[in-house]
């Protein structure tokens, strides 16, 4: 890929697994054999040790294992057979360790999701992996919770930091590689949560009601291509109910969807708390995590009580541990004991973290070119985000306690059921710090924005203001609007109305709303940024990183825009006392449904099926340099093919990221592919984008296949859903597949 002549493939629907198949089935077959062997060997009570696992911090100092870290919780082994004890950890932005803070435990932070995402990089999502994964192994781990991939269609979700994106082709891409990242150290990763977990309000009773074709051409087909492209070990139900039914307990995900359909061969686990039965055995879940956050021993004591009662066959039992079994010896856990305590190179760690997050931050606005920012600036005023403590992150299990530690760490200000373990805190190189190393002949003055007069008066006399605007979100509570809040727009407003050169650096963990967007020359969104997450920010002000992140949500210009204007349940009443005896204690609302209307269009599709023109549309991103696109040539018939010239036609080296999407009649757009060259100034690239049918499909219900009907589909190579630059036409035969 070093010259002008280099075709860049994406490779889509699993044509990068192809030439390792013939590996992969061995390595499966030998796993499954191995499974079964064991499995043989085994007692009933053996067999029920692989099916159920405690919640670490929970259990009594004297009957914890020795040397178990404590973290998400373990799995027993079976040490007379050499299967060996599952210790698992929250993984997806890094080895997550509040629980060992007061220990002094650190791992490297990596961006948040919606940053990796950004970078539309699947090689920087299995780099990412990799590096947890390998910190995870040292550390005394060989599950990872890794691969959360819930769509996002609602940009108040509060955990949505987390995930990937709207689109299920990209989400599911960058999910498969980070998964395959992790595993590489023989480890365990997940995928989750399974299905349609995509809100956190009422997540423990909310029922989401979507019909089968709707969940097939969105959130399941991004869980299918993450686990064709990752393979995962494990997948992780959810807390919610989808059509009435609990995820955990879902004949249809778990047995149909995964098994049948998709030839899953690992197992099922629980989110924690997430399990309501025994009988949840039968319907497909395999493992019971966290058991005492469940209340029941659903998986331990009272399954060998259901068993012996005839309510549960033993062949359930005997199908679940094989999985557990299948999976340790498919991604090598038992060949490689654990030996915690090894070193690990912070250094090189945060080196791959700091790359990542360049990479996914996005230049929303650059007018005049005011960025980058000239080395000349002699007075520069940064204001507000807590930008000389560090960069925030997000709360929850995904919170990671970086190298440093975080700083400023406070509770949720509105408390609820995020209070217990959520956390608002700020870690990783401050971006003072990083733009005091960019820029040191300037005059840098700091102020935190609290006194809005003063931030005024100061920004008269600068040359140039950075504004930080953060937003804190965790997982456990949604945002009840879209706003900065905390005053921030307010400050934003009054810093720039005083001084037309105000620079905007967005730290959120979801899409704002910006009503000084007019007065504001320059944006940046930075998501949040991990472990040096300021010196990124710096980087990319000063020029010495040309920005080549894009948008993976819509940035909508108002909630009317929303498919759900009103967040699901945000006015669901409180519980009453027949609720908490029901659902427990973590039933904070009585049981609502949710519905989505857009369906299957979720995202920039459904923007463009209504017509809406968004604040900032999926697939938007600025760079210092100019790229041109030429030379569309498509091929239609029994696939589609789209194949272009990308071209730097301006004076700094950078990274593009060209997107095709196709439209059928009477269907919202969807992105098909996109590549993401480097090119030096002149320098061009042929870029070859080859469609997965999927993509292309409806989801045939009745007939359980996908079905592109023959006829012309209108074709668009653009630098974002809403922003064409070549289009073209191509005819499509009739094509079918099975799921």
């Amino acid at each position: 890929m070093k010259n002008s002549s280099s075709i860049l493939l994406l490779a889509i629907a699993g044509t990068m697994l192809t030439p390792l198949a013939g590996h992969a089935r061995d390595t499966k077959t030998a796993a499954e054999r191995r499974a079964a062997e064991t499995l043989a060997k085994m007692t009933d009570e053996e067999k029920i040790r692989l099916i159920h696992g405690p919640m670490t911090a929970l259990v009594p100092v004297a009957k914890r294992p020795k040397d178990v870290p404590i973290s998400a919780g373990y799995i027993e082994g079976v040490e007379r057979l050499g299967v060996p004890m599952l210790v698992e950890s929250d993984a997806s932005l890094g080895v997550s360790n509040l629980m060992e803070q007061r220990k002094g435990d650190v791992a490297t932070a990596l961006p948040s999701g919606l940053s990796l995402a950004s970078t539309w990089d699947p090689e920087i999502a299995r780099a990412g992996g990799a590096m947890i994964g390998a910190e995870a192994r040292a550390k005394g781990f060989n599950v990872m919770l890794v691969g959360g991939v819930n769509l996002v269609r609602d940009p108040r979700a509060g955990r949505n930091f987390e995930y990937l994106g709207e689109d299920p082709l990209l989400a599911g891409e960058l999910v498969g590689n980070q998964i395959s990242g992790v595993q590489s150290n023989n480890i365990i990763g997940t995928i989750k949560h399974f299905a349609l977990n995509d809100q956190e309000t009422g997540r423990n009773i909310a029922s989401v009601n979507m019909d089968e074709q709707a969940m097939r051409e969105s959130d399941l087909l991004a869980f299918q291509i993450g686990m064709e492209r990752g393979n995962p070990g494990s997948v992780m139900c959810g807390y919610n109910r989808v059509g009435g039914t609990y995820a955990c307990e879902h004949p249809f995900l778990l047995n149909d969807v995964l098994r049948r359909d998709w030839g899953f061969k690992g197992y099922v686990m629980s989110d924690w708390g997430a399990v309501h039965s025994t009988e949840a055995i039968v319907a497909g879940l395999d493992q019971q995590s966290g058991e005492q956050i469940d209340g029941k021993p659903y998986f331990s004591s009272l399954m060998v009580e259901a068993v012996k009662a005839g309510k549960v066959p033993q062949s359930a039992v005997d199908k679940a541990a094989g999985r557990v079994l299948y999976a340790i010896y498919a991604h090598g856990v038992a060949d490689n004991p654990l030996k915690a305590g090894q070193p690990i190179d912070y250094d090189a760690n945060g080196d791959i973290a700091q790359r990542a997050a360049e990479q996914g931050i996005v230049l929303l606005r650059n007018e005049g070119g005011i960025l980058p920012l000239a080395a000349t600036a002699k007075k520069i005023l940064v204001v507000g985000g807590n930008a000389d403590v560090g960069v925030p992150s997000g709360g929850g299990s995904s919170q990671v306690n970086p190298v440093g530690g975080l700083k400023r760490v406070s509770k949720p200000a509105e408390g609820g059921p995020a209070a217990g373990f959520a956390r608002r805190g700020y870690g990783g190189t401050p971006p003072l710090d990083g733009l005091r190393a960019e820029f040191p002949n300037a005059a840098i003055t700091y102020l935190d924005g609290k006194d809005v007069a003063a931030a005024v008066q100061a920004a008269k006399a600068a040359d140039i203001v950075i504004a930080f605007a953060e937003k804190y979100a965790t997982e456990a509570m949604d945002h009840k609007d879209m706003s900065l809040g905390e005053g921030q727009d307010e400050l934003i407003d009054a810093i720039a109305s005083a001084n037309g050169k105000t620079i905007v650096v967005l730290e959120t963990g979801n899409p704002v709303l910006m009503p000084w967007q007019a007065k504001v020359p320059a944006i940046l969104s930075a998501w949040y940024g991990g472990q040096r997450g300021g010196a990124a920010i710096a980087r990319v002000i000063s020029g010495k990183v040309n920005p080549s992140g894009h948008l993976p949500v819509t940035f909508p210009a108002s909630v009317d825009q929303l498919p759900n204007p009103v967040l699901p349940g945000s006015d669901a009443p409180p519980a009453d006392k027949e609720t908490r005896a029901i659902y427990g204690l973590q039933a904070g609302l009585k049981p609502f449904d949710i519905v989505y209307p857009e369906g299957s269009d979720a995202g920039y599709r459904w923007f463009d099926k209504k017509g809406l023109k968004p604040l900032y549309p999926f697939g938007h991103g600025l760079s210092y340099t100019q790229f041109r696109y030429e030379g569309l040539k498509v091929t239609g018939g029994k696939t589609l093919s789209v194949r272009f010239t990308v071209a730097n036609s301006g004076q700094r080296e950078g990274a593009d990221v060209p997107q095709v999407y196709v439209t059928r009649p009477g269907k919202a757009k969807r992105l098909i592919g996109w590549a993401k060259p480097n090119l030096k100034p002149g320098e061009s690239k042929e870029v070859t984008v080859t469609a997965d049918m999927r993509v292309l499909a409806d989801y045939d219900a009745k007939a359980k296949r996908w079905v592109v009907p023959a006829g012309d589909v209108k074709v668009e190579v653009g630098t974002s859903a809403a922003d064409p630059v070549l289009t073209g036409t191509a005819r499509l035969n009739r094509m079918t597949r099975r799921p």
